[in-house]
């Protein structure tokens, strides 16, 4: 079926998160700003775009559960679904649409989403104009995703082969896929962060920290050779005791993903 992903919320989202990855990445401080306000103003708790978020990530995220589970689940988003205004969703996709293109450009529309194919299965699922026959592969697909285990039988889509998607793989990759698991984790943390007011990314940042603090000590402690390396070690490890008495700021942001980067290269060394 044709799919216009513009009207797709879970779409319209994970495009938004990744240009924000990748602006905090370049260190794009004006355009970062800009994203976080478009989704601090539209997706907002109780506001129709996350309610409809909510429902297409319970398809989305839930995995190995039993058949009759994930069918009662398919069953109830779309019964819940069915009751979100129809008219005041579309005014409040339209107005996040008008900010992207307004703030953003219209290049965004090419992110590259992994998990597009089952956003877009879900969303002809929510469509009342889906014809039944591929309403029910749709929902048979889902059924089988969320049955099977994590990360074991899902398949990511490949993007189309054009010069817009392969443009836009090679830029993403070189800034992004590059970076070590745990930078990851400490952009995604900050990504979501606004949803709740960065409870859960304070938290992890404490931890994380905590993890390059005593890594750093170790590596002070243990090093034999003195000179340069410790004190410019040493050096970082001031750094870091700093957020004891101030909040993180924008210009951190790189020097902790160089930090995280210092760790693992002391880890790999020893």
């Amino acid at each position: 079926m044709k799919h216009n992903k513009k009207r797709n919320t879970a779409f319209i989202y994970e495009s938004l998160v990744r240009e924000l990855t990748k602006s905090i990445v370049a260190q794009n401080v004006t355009r970062r700003n800009d994203i976080l306000d478009i989704l601090k103003e539209n997706f907002v708790a109780g506001g129709l775009l996350m309610e409809e978020l909510g429902l297409y990530r319970i398809l989305v995220e839930t995995k190995n559960t039993q058949p009759v589970i994930a069918e009662k689940l398919l069953h109830e988003t779309k019964v819940a679904h069915r009751q979100i205004d129809a008219d005041g969703l579309f005014g409040a996709q339209s107005k996040v649409i008008g900010d992207i293109n307004k703030h953003l450009g219209a290049t965004l529309w090419n992110n590259f989403v992994s998990n597009y194919k089952s956003l877009a299965s879900i969303n002809a699922i929510f469509n009342g104009k889906t014809p039944v026959k591929k309403k029910v592969l749709f929902e048979q697909a889902i059924i089988d995703s969320m049955v099977s285990p994590k990360n074991t039988n899902q398949q990511k889509m490949k993007p189309v082969d054009n010069l817009v998607y392969r443009s836009f793989i090679a830029k993403f990759n070189d800034k992004y896929n590059t970076l070590l698991e745990e930078q990851k984790e400490f952009l995604n943390k900050y990504i979501v962060s606004f949803a709740d007011d960065g409870a859960e990314f304070n938290l992890y940042l404490n931890q994380e920290l905590g993890r390059l603090k005593k890594a750093l000590y170790e590596s002070v402690t243990t090093n034999e050779d003195g000179g340069l390396i410790r004190d410019k070690t040493e050096a970082v490890l001031n750094y870091l005791e700093e957020f004891r008495t101030r909040q993180l700021e924008q210009a951190d942001f790189q020097k902790i993903l160089q930090v995280q980067e210092l760790i693992r290269e002391l880890n790999t060394n020893d």
